[in-house]
């Protein structure tokens, strides 16, 4: 059983203000993609039990439905391909006499990749998500762009033309705030500026310029950003409560309740473990709620579009 609790990484979505569903109907909806093992699959997802000894691909805490994406991986490297490849094509040609043409050895490819996969060592990731169905916020824990699209796309399919949800969106931009901030030297109420940041220049994505646990002078990064750079991540405290790197996309990263009681979750037996959890659960839900809040403020209010709160 996972003993981690908060998430670590918000990608933020908003669920649509008329959208209702019940624990029991997502359960449902989310049975219609759990995940079948296929071994002869290079890629494969599908949603899992949130806790294993409950069963249910549907954890409901409160107001608060959480539910996990599962995504397997055979790790099959290239190398291992090309060298099966190569003995299959040296048999081939000797069994039929002469050489073998671009067509056939894309076939023989396939066909030992085929092969291969069954026995190939597979890894996986599993995503949680959280839907706040009172305030409307769907979360998505991770940092990856291409895993919240795996996630995306999952939830898509299930409810095809009726999408509850959409990005996250407010009336400025991440970058022009944290821009702003650290060339003002100014954070917004309820918030202080740590010691991570990044800039990067937009005129070419490879420079970039990284300050890790220290804080650099203000002319120095008025230097940089006068040169064309802006910011693209930014260490925060909110409220001496929770820590965290804001980014360029609006996402939340490395997140780190602060002041808040955590009580260690090993060594206790599981229904104690999910009351505990059931707990934390609603307490950072709350704290998301309240951070997004002052966030969505600080930068220049969310963008209204209809049907969201």
């Amino acid at each position: 059983m996972d003993k981690n609790m908060w998430f670590k990484n918000l990608k933020i979505f908003r669920l649509f203000s008329n959208f209702h569903i019940t624990s029991s109907e997502l359960e449902t909806l989310l049975s219609k993609r759990a995940l079948h093992t296929n071994q002869h699959l290079a890629k494969n997802a599908g949603f899992i039990p949130f806790f294993e000894e409950e069963g249910t691909l549907v954890h409901k805490v409160e107001n608060y439905l959480m539910f996990k994406l599962r995504i397997e991986k055979k790790l099959l490297p290239s190398s291992v391909i090309n060298q099966a490849l190569k003995e299959r094509v040296k048999e081939t040609e000797e069994m039929q006499g002469y050489k073998v043409g671009k067509k056939q050895t894309k076939e023989i490819k396939e066909n030992v990749t085929a092969e291969l996969l069954p026995i190939a060592f597979s890894v996986h990731n599993d995503i949680s998500i959280g839907w706040d169905l009172v305030n409307k916020w769907m979360f998505i824990d991770t940092s990856s762009n291409a895993v919240s699209d795996e996630v995306t796309g999952n939830l898509v399919q299930l409810f095809e033309e009726e999408i509850p949800f959409l990005s996250y969106m407010t009336n400025e931009s991440p970058t022009s705030c944290m821009t702003s901030w650290l060339i003002n030297n100014f954070a917004p109420e309820n918030f202080t500026i740590d010691k991570n940041t990044e800039l990067k220049a937009f005129s070419n994505a490879r420079i970039r310029v990284r300050y890790d646990n220290e804080s650099p002078e203000h002319e120095e990064i008025s230097k940089h950003i006068t040169s064309g750079k802006k910011c693209t991540k930014l260490a925060m405290t909110w409220n001496d409560r929770i820590s965290f790197v804001l980014n360029e996309h609006g996402d939340i990263k490395n997140i780190s309740p602060l002041n808040i009681q955590k009580e260690s979750n090993q060594n206790i037996d599981c229904e104690k473990f999910i009351e505990r959890f059931d707990a934390d659960m609603t307490l950072m839900f709350g704290e998301f709620n309240e951070l997004l809040k002052d966030l969505s403020e600080a930068m220049g209010g969310e963008k209204e579009v209809a049907g969201v709160k």
